[in-house]
């Protein structure tokens, strides 16, 4: 019996002589589909296959990732971050998912589906901060990188990693800059139990205090939760029940800021008769406060990549230590703190 030839192949599959030395040797020019029926061709009539010579993988389906969030009329802060993610993500052939979770979530509430189904990935986290919520998130056994966290979770607790904006040196550079233009009586606005970034913000604003000898004055001070509904009429309340306003109130954060300053417009007092206010985030979304009052400037464009890159990294390095990220910001000095 003469041995097997690649014109027997040829004819078997009814292609040319010149198609099967092509997929012998590797030559540009033959399919996949018909390489691999070639190399099967040659297998089941004894044809021997030269050493190098195989079918190429297919290329993998795209990695899915998502961004889970539980404020679906995202600000313009939170859809740049996702904007810049998905742009990050989609430059590496991973495609991003959305995925909502309700504010308030139910101790044994089930997650979505998609994130439980092996339909992603991995996760970026952003805007949740429900105990139960995180705490649910941290038990999916895949790739995850939180942006912020609650105080309440340690976050080693988290099983991902972490990025949190520095807030605590620069909301105590900001009272302290406030203490040296002669303001001694200063409040300070924000649910410190809603975000770790907020308690680390009241932190600074504490420490600044206490360098210069003064007690925190709790009578000016909102710390206590403030539904998010309900933020100006909790933030009017507050204020309302103040007797001898502050010489100065820094708040948590410019969403904040904007309803304090909002109060004291509708009530027709003049600026030179309001607390001098900070706050932190340098959003362009408030009219009223925008480039208006000293802040801290958060470079949304940069933060979305950096959240990208670490949840790629995390899908590269599954089993690598779980990291602890802070990301520092400038002070935008505004009048009367500028120099």
């Amino acid at each position: 019996m003469s041995k097997p030839t690649l014109q027997d192949i040829a004819d078997a599959l009814g292609v040319s002589r010149i198609t099967i030395w092509k997929a012998m040797s590797n030559r540009p020019g033959v399919s996949t589909q018909l390489k691999t029926k070639i190399l099967e061709q040659a297998h089941r009539i004894g044809y021997p296959v030269p050493e190098g010579v195989e079918i190429e993988a297919k290329p993998e389906a795209a990695c899915v990732v998502s961004v889970v969030v539980s404020r679906p009329e995202s600000s313009a802060f939170w859809m740049q971050i996702i904007h810049q993610i998905a742009k990050e993500l989609a430059r590496q052939n991973v495609n991003l998912m959305y995925t909502y979770l309700p504010s308030h979530f139910e101790k044994n509430q089930k997650l979505p589906q998609s994130l439980t189904d092996g339909s992603v990935q991995g996760i970026i986290v952003l805007n949740i901060y429900d105990e139960n919520a995180i705490q649910a998130i941290a038990q999916l056994a895949m790739p995850k990188v939180f942006l912020d966290t609650v105080p309440s979770i340690s976050p080693y607790a988290l099983n991902g990693d972490l990025i949190l904006l520095e807030g605590r040196d620069c909301t105590r550079t900001i009272t302290n800059k406030l203490l040296e233009k002669g303001m001694q009586r200063i409040g300070f606005m924000g649910d410190i139990q809603y975000a770790q970034t907020n308690y680390d913000r009241y932190e600074g604003f504490a420490d600044a205090l206490a360098q210069h000898g003064l007690p925190v004055d709790e009578s000016i001070c909102l710390k206590n939760s403030i539904p998010l509904s309900t933020h100006y009429e909790e933030i009017c309340s507050f204020l309302d029940s103040i007797k001898t306003m502050p010489d100065a109130i820094v708040c948590a954060s410019d969403f904040i800021t904007h309803f304090v300053k909002r109060y004291f417009e509708e009530r027709g007092d003049a600026e030179a008769a309001m607390p001098v206010l900070t706050g932190f985030d340098n959003s362009m979304e408030y009219g009223n406060v925008a480039e208006k009052i000293t802040s801290v400037d958060v470079q949304t464009t940069t933060l979305g990549k950096r959240l990208a890159q670490k949840l790629l990294f995390r899908l590269k390095y599954p089993t690598a230590s779980f990291e602890v990220s802070y990301i520092a910001s400038d002070i935008i000095y505004r009048q009367p703190l500028a120099e």
